[in-house]
């Protein structure tokens, strides 16, 4: 089985954060996409346990090779980052478009079974590249997974969404996003870590990929030309000065409760 599995370098959710010219500055406590851990595990885990290869594919900046590196270091057999500047503010269907074309390109080498990313990223929260990359590619979707079994070339899924919980089923090779409750992703050991350092990574510009991403039917806009938006205004938002900070020496509760009553009079 050969699995390529998304990830994405972001901004770390503690730290600060400045925009400049309409952008948030990147390399600056930069870290990998938490939720993209699960999918790095869970492509992992199916991998130990039915054979094949994991690939870990990411586009961003030049630091977000360390993204690439850390998905290595959990598990993944080889790294594929794509880098270049005309690539920066490009949108959720942009970025899809990319992944595609990468994906496309490596399945030239050997046949790609599954894709697999986080529900979303924690910068932008769109959750929309999973499904986009799914659509360039013209394979099947299924988001939000808390199971996952992949099976006599078909991917089965639980998920639980709006009070129901769904069982759905699709043929490979698809595209799926996986949430934080598939699994407890690992730690890696010093002896991966140090293995981390030896496994290929492969970088990539627009050039290498977009002969690729053309293939699909619906790359009628290409990233770098198509940058439909950008931010105008953002501030950190200020919370109050008028709260009453509680100092618990055994009767915060009462004093909790007796507060409580004053409002509701």
């Amino acid at each position: 089985m050969r699995i390529v599995v998304c990830v994405k370098h972001v901004p770390d959710a503690q730290g600060e954060r400045r925009m400049e010219e309409g952008r948030v500055v990147r390399g600056e406590d930069d870290t990998l996409n938490e939720l993209d851990e699960y999918a790095i595990e869970a492509a992992v885990q199916l991998v130990e346990a039915q054979g094949g290869e994991v690939i870990a594919l990411s586009m961003g900046p030049e630091d977000a090779d360390e993204s690439v590196l850390r998905a290595l270091q959990m598990g993944a057999d080889r790294g594929v980052h794509i880098c270049d500047p005309r690539l920066a503010g490009t949108d959720a269907p942009g970025t899809a478009l990319v992944l595609s074309g990468a994906i496309t390109m490596l399945a030239q080498e050997q046949p790609v079974d599954l894709v697999l990313m986080g529900m979303a990223s924690l910068d932008g929260m769109t959750s929309l590249v999973p499904a986009g990359t799914a659509t360039y590619l013209e394979w099947p979707f299924l988001g939000l997974a808390s199971e996952l079994e992949v099976a006599e070339a078909h991917a089965t899924i639980v998920r639980h969404a709006d009070g129901w919980t769904e069982k759905m089923r699709c043929t490979l090779p698809a595209v799926i996003s996986v949430t934080d409750q598939i699994n407890e992703p690992r730690y890696p050991s010093f002896k991966a870590l140090k293995a981390a350092r030896s496994k290929p990574l492969d970088t990539y510009e627009w050039d290498d990929i977009e002969p690729w991403a053309q293939k699909s039917p619906y790359a009628s806009e290409l990233p770098v030309s198509h940058q439909p938006f950008e931010i105008i205004d953002a501030h950190q938002t200020q919370r109050g000065n008028d709260q009453e900070i509680i100092e618990d020496t055994g009767e915060a509760g009462i004093r909790l409760a007796q507060y409580l009553m004053e409002q509701m009079d």
